[in-house]
Protein backbone atom coordinates (compact mmCIF):
# COMPACT_ATOMS: atom_id res chain seq x y z
CA UNK A 1 0.00 0.00 0.00
CA UNK A 2 1.15 3.27 -0.66
CA UNK A 3 0.75 6.03 1.44
CA UNK A 4 1.11 8.91 -1.12
CA UNK A 5 -1.73 10.36 -1.75
CA UNK A 6 -2.42 10.27 -5.62
CA UNK A 7 -3.76 13.41 -7.50
CA UNK A 8 -7.94 13.50 -7.91
CA UNK A 9 -8.35 12.23 -11.17
CA UNK A 10 -11.97 13.43 -13.16
CA UNK A 11 -13.34 9.31 -12.76
CA UNK A 12 -12.77 10.10 -8.96
CA UNK A 13 -14.83 13.16 -8.35
CA UNK A 14 -18.78 12.95 -8.84
CA UNK A 15 -19.97 15.20 -11.25
CA UNK A 16 -22.39 17.24 -9.01
CA UNK A 17 -19.10 18.38 -7.03
CA UNK A 18 -18.91 22.25 -7.85
CA UNK A 19 -16.20 24.55 -6.05
CA UNK A 20 -16.76 25.77 -2.70
CA UNK A 21 -18.54 28.79 -2.44
CA UNK A 22 -16.64 31.76 -0.54
CA UNK A 23 -17.06 32.38 3.20
CA UNK A 24 -18.15 35.95 4.41
CA UNK A 25 -15.57 37.28 5.85
CA UNK A 26 -16.35 37.24 9.88
CA UNK A 27 -18.03 40.65 10.86
CA UNK A 28 -19.33 42.07 14.86
CA UNK A 29 -23.12 42.07 15.38
CA UNK A 30 -24.98 45.29 15.58
CA UNK A 31 -26.09 46.84 18.70
CA UNK A 32 -29.97 45.49 19.43
CA UNK A 33 -32.25 45.54 22.35
CA UNK A 34 -32.17 42.53 24.33
CA UNK A 35 -34.76 39.65 23.62
CA UNK A 36 -37.57 39.37 26.43
CA UNK A 37 -38.97 35.31 26.07
CA UNK A 38 -42.06 35.62 27.72
CA UNK A 39 -43.91 31.71 28.25
CA UNK A 40 -45.24 31.45 25.33
CA UNK A 41 -48.43 29.81 24.56
CA UNK A 42 -48.79 28.61 27.89
CA UNK A 43 -48.35 31.85 29.45
CA UNK A 44 -51.22 32.96 26.71
CA UNK A 45 -53.17 30.32 28.15
CA UNK A 46 -52.83 31.53 31.75
CA UNK A 47 -53.78 34.72 31.18
CA UNK A 48 -57.43 34.27 29.27
CA UNK A 49 -58.20 31.68 31.97
CA UNK A 50 -57.27 34.44 35.05
CA UNK A 51 -59.25 37.04 32.94
CA UNK A 52 -62.33 34.40 32.82
CA UNK A 53 -62.04 33.88 36.70
CA UNK A 54 -62.25 37.47 37.20
CA UNK A 55 -65.55 38.34 34.86
CA UNK A 56 -66.94 34.87 37.10
CA UNK A 57 -66.31 36.18 40.18
CA UNK A 58 -67.74 39.86 39.36
CA UNK A 59 -70.26 38.03 37.53
CA UNK A 60 -71.63 36.31 40.40
CA UNK A 61 -70.51 39.21 42.85
CA UNK A 62 -72.94 41.32 40.71
CA UNK A 63 -75.96 38.15 40.92
CA UNK A 64 -75.56 38.73 44.94
CA UNK A 65 -76.02 42.13 44.95
CA UNK A 66 -79.24 41.49 43.00
CA UNK A 67 -80.78 38.47 44.81
CA UNK A 68 -79.53 40.44 48.19
CA UNK A 69 -81.47 43.67 46.98
CA UNK A 70 -84.92 42.12 45.55
CA UNK A 71 -85.18 39.86 48.96
CA UNK A 72 -85.49 36.60 46.03
CA UNK A 73 -84.45 33.50 47.44
CA UNK A 74 -84.90 30.86 45.79
CA UNK A 75 -84.21 29.64 42.23
CA UNK A 76 -88.18 30.14 41.17
CA UNK A 77 -88.12 33.84 42.00
CA UNK A 78 -91.09 33.66 44.23
CA UNK A 79 -89.63 34.24 47.64
CA UNK A 80 -89.36 30.85 49.12
CA UNK A 81 -91.99 29.52 51.51
CA UNK A 82 -94.46 32.27 52.88
CA UNK A 83 -93.48 33.89 56.24
CA UNK A 84 -95.48 32.10 58.95
CA UNK A 85 -98.38 33.91 60.24
CA UNK A 86 -97.85 36.67 63.72
CA UNK A 87 -97.53 34.76 66.86
CA UNK A 88 -96.72 31.14 64.95
CA UNK A 89 -93.42 29.69 64.92
CA UNK A 90 -90.22 31.96 65.45
CA UNK A 91 -91.17 35.63 67.17
CA UNK A 92 -90.86 38.95 65.00
CA UNK A 93 -87.48 40.71 65.71
CA UNK A 94 -88.63 43.69 63.78
CA UNK A 95 -88.87 46.98 65.76
CA UNK A 96 -91.94 48.70 66.66
CA UNK A 97 -93.52 51.94 67.72
CA UNK A 98 -94.98 51.73 71.23
CA UNK A 99 -96.89 54.63 72.91
CA UNK A 100 -96.66 54.08 76.57
CA UNK A 101 -98.13 56.40 79.42
CA UNK A 102 -95.44 57.12 82.40
CA UNK A 103 -97.45 57.91 85.57
CA UNK A 104 -94.61 60.86 86.10
CA UNK A 105 -94.93 63.93 83.85
CA UNK A 106 -91.62 65.52 85.03
CA UNK A 107 -89.44 62.48 84.02
CA UNK A 108 -90.80 62.04 80.89
CA UNK A 109 -89.89 66.09 79.86
CA UNK A 110 -86.59 65.42 80.77
CA UNK A 111 -86.12 62.58 78.09
CA UNK A 112 -85.23 63.51 74.36
CA UNK A 113 -85.34 61.28 71.47
CA UNK A 114 -82.75 58.49 71.32
CA UNK A 115 -82.13 58.38 74.99
CA UNK A 116 -82.13 54.81 76.18
CA UNK A 117 -84.28 53.33 79.12
CA UNK A 118 -85.56 51.29 81.62
CA UNK A 119 -89.30 50.90 81.81
CA UNK A 120 -90.55 49.63 85.00
CA UNK A 121 -94.36 48.23 85.90
CA UNK A 122 -95.26 50.08 89.45
CA UNK A 123 -98.52 48.19 91.20
CA UNK A 124 -100.88 49.65 93.46
CA UNK A 125 -99.63 52.78 95.89
CA UNK A 126 -99.49 50.02 98.37
CA UNK A 127 -97.64 47.27 97.40
CA UNK A 128 -93.94 46.86 96.37
CA UNK A 129 -94.39 44.82 93.25
CA UNK A 130 -92.50 46.66 91.18
CA UNK A 131 -90.74 44.63 88.10
CA UNK A 132 -88.38 45.91 85.02
CA UNK A 133 -90.52 45.51 81.63
CA UNK A 134 -88.10 46.05 79.10
CA UNK A 135 -84.50 47.29 79.53
CA UNK A 136 -82.33 49.59 77.15
CA UNK A 137 -85.24 50.34 75.01
CA UNK A 138 -84.95 53.31 72.59
CA UNK A 139 -87.39 56.62 73.02
CA UNK A 140 -88.47 57.39 69.11
CA UNK A 141 -90.07 60.19 70.04
CA UNK A 142 -91.24 62.58 72.97
CA UNK A 143 -94.67 64.10 71.91
CA UNK A 144 -95.42 67.59 73.78
CA UNK A 145 -98.75 68.53 74.78
CA UNK A 146 -99.81 71.66 76.49
CA UNK A 147 -100.10 71.28 80.50
CA UNK A 148 -102.12 71.90 82.57
CA UNK A 149 -102.33 72.29 86.20
CA UNK A 150 -101.11 69.99 88.21
CA UNK A 151 -98.68 67.93 85.33
CA UNK A 152 -102.11 66.76 83.56
CA UNK A 153 -102.55 67.10 80.17
CA UNK A 154 -104.98 70.02 79.22
CA UNK A 155 -108.29 69.02 78.56
CA UNK A 156 -107.51 65.68 80.80
CA UNK A 157 -110.05 63.39 82.40
CA UNK A 158 -108.09 63.72 85.62
CA UNK A 159 -106.56 60.55 87.03
CA UNK A 160 -107.56 58.53 83.85
CA UNK A 161 -105.10 61.08 82.06
CA UNK A 162 -102.59 61.36 84.46
CA UNK A 163 -98.63 60.90 83.16
CA UNK A 164 -97.07 61.96 80.23
CA UNK A 165 -97.03 59.87 77.04
CA UNK A 166 -93.56 58.78 75.31
CA UNK A 167 -92.97 56.85 71.83
CA UNK A 168 -90.50 54.05 72.46
CA UNK A 169 -88.68 51.84 70.00
CA UNK A 170 -89.22 47.89 71.11
CA UNK A 171 -89.63 44.44 69.46
CA UNK A 172 -92.90 43.05 68.97
CA UNK A 173 -92.95 40.72 72.25
CA UNK A 174 -91.67 44.07 74.74
CA UNK A 175 -94.29 46.10 73.26
CA UNK A 176 -97.00 43.50 73.97
CA UNK A 177 -95.55 43.39 77.48
CA UNK A 178 -95.41 46.91 77.88
CA UNK A 179 -98.93 47.30 76.80
CA UNK A 180 -100.32 44.54 79.38
CA UNK A 181 -98.03 46.20 82.25
CA UNK A 182 -99.60 49.83 81.15
CA UNK A 183 -103.21 48.66 81.70
CA UNK A 184 -102.73 46.83 84.76
CA UNK A 185 -101.10 50.00 86.92
CA UNK A 186 -98.60 52.58 85.66
CA UNK A 187 -95.26 52.79 84.11
CA UNK A 188 -91.48 55.02 85.19
CA UNK A 189 -89.14 55.21 83.04
CA UNK A 190 -85.61 55.32 84.81
CA UNK A 191 -82.57 56.77 82.25
CA UNK A 192 -79.71 53.96 81.35
CA UNK A 193 -78.16 55.82 78.71
CA UNK A 194 -78.75 59.43 77.91
CA UNK A 195 -77.85 60.96 74.46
Amino acid sequence: MSTSASPPTSMSRPPYDRPPAPVPAPCGVGPFAPLRVRGGAADRLRRILRRQRRAAAAGLALAGAALATTGLSSADGGGGAPDPPPGAGRPSQRLVSAPVRIADPETVRLLRPGDRVDVIAIGDAGGDDAHVVARGVRVAKVPRTAAGPGGLAAGGIGEARAGALVVLSVERPTATALLGAGAAGRLAVAVSDAN
